[in-house]
């Protein structure tokens, strides 16, 4: 069954860049567990330009990182596919391993993924809490972690 998680931003951040950053950070921890078990990181952000941004900071969110990914749409070859993918659609069949949803609602795709990770923001509590009582009416595992601001 599906295990998901909750980041719950700071009120006091600066919410689409932190989501974003966050969500590097997630996809950076995923893409150390991907090594050992060869499973795909799926970053769904429905939104073009936080894709484009997303894309960017995959790239440079912190000094020395790096998190190889490519866009959905770019993938040819799912044998050598990067370990992260990002797109805005639903993805192929072959990705199932962690999917980090930046969209407000809850994905129709999601339960095939060992993992969920729903990163919540100020401006999305609202939206976050219907998510959360979606998961919980299913009966999968939750787990809620309040991020303090740096």
């Amino acid at each position: 069954m599906t295990k998901v998680s909750f980041y719950v931003l700071p009120s006091d951040t600066q919410q689409n860049k932190d989501r974003l950053l966050l969500a590097c950070r997630i996809a950076e921890k995923a893409l150390r567990a991907a090594v050992e078990n060869a499973s795909l990181t799926y970053i769904y952000c429905p939104d073009a330009a936080e894709l484009a941004m997303l894309d960017d900071l995959l790239w440079t969110f912190r000094q020395g990182s790096f998190v190889a990914h490519e866009r959905l749409h770019a993938v040819r070859d799912w044998t050598d596919a990067a370990p992260v993918i990002i797109g805005s659609e639903e993805p192929a069949q072959e990705i199932n391993g962690v999917l980090i949803n930046l969209a407000g609602e809850v994905p129709v795709f999601f339960s095939r993924f060992e993992r969920v990770a729903e990163i919540i923001d100020n401006a999305g509590r609202e939206s976050g809490r219907l998510r959360y009582q979606f998961y919980k009416d299913r009966g999968y595992p939750l787990k809620t972690h309040k991020l303090e601001a740096e």
